[in-house]
């Protein structure tokens, strides 16, 4: 039971730093697209590892953890004002470049050379071999 509610208040903090993001005045953050892709908290509720991903590159996103970890008191002052937890845990933000990593994998897939067609498998033979 424990495992669910600590899963219920991730989702809950991701979706309230996702609302707040709008909310920060800091250049790093306000001008990418800056998107929470993943909430983790810990069993003891203290800390609580936030994913961030940012359209851009990694340069970008490291750029936003920097300024989402300066505004870390603001993330923490919305989570209390909405969800209803005895103390706020500390947030760890961490740069998702999984965006990045499948924009990769789609362009290897994408310049892979194109299988031969076999001429053969397109004609039908009409000798039942």
């Amino acid at each position: 039971m424990a495992n669910f509610n600590i899963k219920r208040l991730s989702e809950d903090i991701r979706r309230e730093i996702s609302a707040a993001v709008s909310g920060v005045k800091d250049p790093r953050v306000a001008k990418g697209f800056v998107t929470i892709t993943r909430c983790e908290l810990t069993n003891d509720m203290s800390y609580c590892k936030v994913w961030v991903a940012c359209m851009g590159g990694t340069e970008r996103t490291a750029k936003a953890v920097e300024g989402m970890t300066a505004a870390a008191g603001y993330f923490k002052k919305q989570i209390a004002g909405a969800v209803r937890m005895r103390k706020i845990p500390e947030l760890i933000f961490v740069s998702d470049n999984s965006l990045e990593y499948s924009e990769h994998i789609e362009d290897i897939i994408a310049h892979l050379p194109k299988p031969a067609e076999d001429s053969n498998s397109d004609k039908e033979d009409g000798n039942g071999d």
